[in-house]
């Protein structure tokens, strides 16, 4: 089960996928987008990484990068990274997009981390949904991911106010 959401306010965040070049690359841009717009994001630390290195880089997937277009949102200069060892030091809140990963970002992370590891959908959900990997599914389900990242970032934006 994952863990619940703490309360202590993030100043670093990182969104956290396979290889980083969809959920999370998506998550990054749309997390800065609205943290922007609100006039939130000062002070605040923003990146993604996978838990994979088969992407690190390189750019978003253009499905992920037309999409977030979509919404007026550019996440074209973005390159895909691994996880760190020391992100479990740097950032207050690492965001994993699905069980998967979260399991993984949990048996990486060394005993004494600074970081919370969550699910991300639990800002909005309140449950341990999963943002689902549209790398080989239809079109569509980029709209589905771009919502569901929408819907949390919102969620945690407002956690932070």
């Amino acid at each position: 089960m994952a863990p619940e959401p703490s309360d202590r306010k993030p100043t670093a965040i990182l969104f956290v996928c396979l290889g980083n070049i969809c959920r999370s690359a998506m998550a990054e841009g749309v997390f800065r987008n609205l943290a922007e717009k609100d006039g939130r994001d000062e002070g605040l630390v923003i990146d993604s990484a996978g838990t994979g290195s088969w992407h690190v880089g390189k750019p978003p997937d253009p499905r992920a990068i037309a999409k977030a277009r979509e919404h007026g949102i550019d996440i074209a200069g973005q390159r895909g990274r691994q996880v760190a060892s020391d992100d479990f030091q740097r950032f207050d809140l690492m965001l994993a997009m699905d069980r998967s990963n979260l399991e993984t970002l949990l048996a990486r992370a060394p005993a004494a981390r600074h970081a919370d590891i969550q699910l991300l959908m639990s800002h909005v959900t309140g449950r341990d949904a999963e943002v689902p990997d549209p790398y080989y599914g239809r079109p569509e389900g980029f709209e589905q991911v771009y919502r569901m990242i929408e819907a949390a970032g919102t969620a945690l934006l407002d956690r932070l106010a």
